[in-house]
């Protein structure tokens, strides 16, 4: 499953990139994209634990990045 996610308040286009390299070493993940320029984050996992890697992501993002936030 893909979906794609609004992030609010990431800061720059190296943090965005930081994240993503973040995000991409979770167990689960098949593969994740930000895109600064939209503030936006793709993100595909296994339909059936789709949402418990969403809660690891959001998680992931909040340690990496406070100011971010996934608005799902």
């Amino acid at each position: 499953m893909r979906k794609v996610f609004k992030l609010d308040e990431i800061d720059c286009a190296v943090c965005a990139g930081k994240l993503e390299d973040a995000i991409k070493k979770l167990d689960g993940v098949q593969d994740a994209k930000i895109n600064f320029l939209t503030q936006k984050l793709t993100l595909e996992a296994a339909d059936e634990n789709f949402d418990a890697v969403l809660d690891a992501v959001v998680k992931l993002t909040a340690e990496v990045e406070p100011d971010c936030e996934i608005l799902r």
